[in-house]
């Protein structure tokens, strides 16, 4: 069996040795490195090439989470030794909301505020960390329709849902800053700006589906424009409240999806058109009788038995609904045995599994014929994920980096795979001779490598893609470390009785972030992440030259 090797330079994955530009009109500081002595003087070797190690850089500081003061982000000039940090007060996206209006002293209207509980979500992401992700959610009653809720700055998303299932939920978007906070207002559909959108379920003919279903309205996008309604049980009707303007919609979604993944049902969309009158009857359709599957999973390369396999299968089933089933682990002989649903005659269902980091398998998508009736489906021998291998040496860019941890994290998907599932931190670190061996799946992964011994983190982008007998490994262009600059500070607010009262930050968390530019998308590295003491110090060590 031929093994062919590919060599990928680290930073934007350009084959060969030594710099390139990207494209030929870049500037001198995007070259694509290896390591810092390949750039100008000042200047490090980054994933996205050579740059200025104080500059495009954002500070992220979590103070107090669980007293509402949430994750503030700041830009950084220009680096220095001491560098303090002054936070806010705790910050705060604040809203109103109201529901239908009375008339006025100046013959306009004023909205009635609303008085009820409400759930409040709000999720997005920072400002200027892109790729850093913030979610708050809150049950909360209004006063007086005014309601506040402690977030992080960011860009959001905040969805309103009214405890009462009689009105739609509402969606807006707003900006959160760290000095002045934010705000959103809803309004509430009234009475007569509220439209009952109601239907009856069946499986198939009259048969009724004996499970706890529940159904939504959504658009074109996905988003929500009514609550989840529960499907009565006995007749298969339901109803749900939808605003007049989204009920003039030429057509919306209605999702049926099972409760209880344990009931063994596929979900199904339909598409309705609410402005011609009641709904005609919908069928989930039959998807057949429940029936028992095993089977065994191998590692393909030495075809031993793979314990602690996460096993499912999903796709399209009789009706055309699609199916999702509840995930399995296999015993110590490779063993599973699950519950699913008999595949549509057209299609076949997906047996999805995915070995444990331990295992040398990658994930594997395997298509299988699921017959009306209990079946033991063949072995299913998993081909072994791509071995990445690498160098990586001290700044002085001769001696070997041993004992460097490394983390792999999953940033985006490769065509035709899912994304992996989870990051892991390698058991294992650089050997005495700096190199380094990784087992992983199809994707695209962050390599964060983490020395120690008062030096920085270093991470590399990487496209890892399927193995096969010609391609069976995947070797990295070796690169260096770059030198470490202590950083130190004090972190302060505005004192709070509340929150802390001598303005001390003690025990936040501090994480540095270098903003980048990878394969034309906005992105943003983690150079540092620490905790600051009693006293409101920290310290840590970001890269230099």
């Amino acid at each position: 069996m031929r093994r062919a090797l590919r060599t990928l330079a680290l930073a934007l994955w350009v084959s060969g040795a030594g710099c390139g530009l990207l494209p030929e009109d870049e500037p001198p500081d995007q070259l694509v490195c290896r390591s810092d002595a390949e750039c100008a003087a000042g200047q490090v070797c980054f994933v996205d090439g050579c740059g200025n190690p104080g500059g495009d850089i954002v500070v992220e500081v979590q103070a107090h989470p669980r007293a509402g003061l949430h994750a503030q982000d700041f830009p950084v000039d220009r680096l220095r030794p001491e560098q303090n940090l002054e936070l806010f007060s705790p910050v705060r996206l604040r809203g109103e909301v109201s529901r239908g209006s009375v008339p006025d002293t100046d013959g306009g209207t004023t909205p009635v505020a609303y008085h009820e509980p409400i759930h409040l979500l709000a999720t997005g992401e920072s400002r200027l960390i892109p790729g850093v992700a913030r979610r708050y959610e809150t049950t909360l009653v209004p006063d007086n329709g005014a309601w506040m809720l402690p977030v992080g700055s960011g860009d959001y998303t905040v969805t309103l849902t009214p405890v009462d299932p009689t009105l739609p939920p509402l969606l807006r978007t707003t900006s959160v800053d760290p000095g002045t906070g934010g705000s959103v207002a809803f309004e509430l559909p009234g009475p007569a700006r509220l439209v009952s959108l109601a239907g009856t379920l069946v499986l198939q003919g009259t048969q009724r589906v004996d499970a706890d279903l529940e159904v939504q309205a959504l658009d074109e996008l996905l988003r929500p424009l009514s609550q989840r309604a529960r499907i009565t049980r006995a007749t298969g009707a339901f109803r749900l409240a939808l605003s007049v303007e989204d009920a003039s919609r030429p057509t919306v979604l209605l999702r049926v999806s099972p409760v209880n993944a344990g009931d063994l049902l596929p979900s199904k969309t339909f598409v309705v058109e609410p402005s011609n009158g009641p709904l005609a009857t919908l069928e989930l359709g039959n998807p057949g009788t429940p029936v028992r599957v095993e089977g065994r999973v191998l590692e393909g390369a030495r075809g031993v038995p793979i314990a602690g396999a996460r096993v499912s299968m999903q796709g399209r089933v009789n009706g055309g609904g699609t199916f999702q089933g509840v995930p399995v682990l296999t015993d110590k002989d490779g063993r599973y045995q699950l519950q699913s649903l008999p595949g549509a005659p057209d299609a076949p269902l997906t047996l999805v599994i995915v070995p444990p980091p331990t295992s040398a398998a990658r994930l594997t998508l395997q298509p299988v014929t699921v017959p009306p009736q209990d079946t033991a489906l063949p072995e299913v021998s998993c081909p072994s994920r791509m071995t990445v291998t690498g160098t990586v040496r001290q700044p002085d860019g001769s001696a070997p980096a041993s004992g460097v941890r490394i983390v792999a994290e999953p940033v985006g998907a490769l065509s035709g795979w899912p994304q992996p599932p989870m990051g892991f931190e390698v058991p294992l670190t650089t050997d005495a001779l700096g190199g380094f061996r990784l087992e992983l799946d199809p994707g695209e992964y962050r390599l964060d490598f983490l020395p120690g011994e008062n030096l920085p983190r270093v991470s590399r982008f990487v496209s890892v893609p399927p193995r096969t007998q010609e391609e069976e490994q995947l070797e990295l262009v070796p690169f260096t470390l770059s030198r470490g600059r202590s950083l130190s500070g004090r972190i302060t607010l505005p004192p709070d009785p509340a929150v802390a009262p001598d303005g001390i930050a003690a025990n936040a968390s501090v994480r540095f972030f270098r903003v980048v530019t990878v394969a034309g998308r906005p992105a943003s590295l983690l150079l540092a992440q620490t905790v600051s003491d009693s006293t409101g110090r920290y310290s840590t060590v970001l890269p230099t030259r």
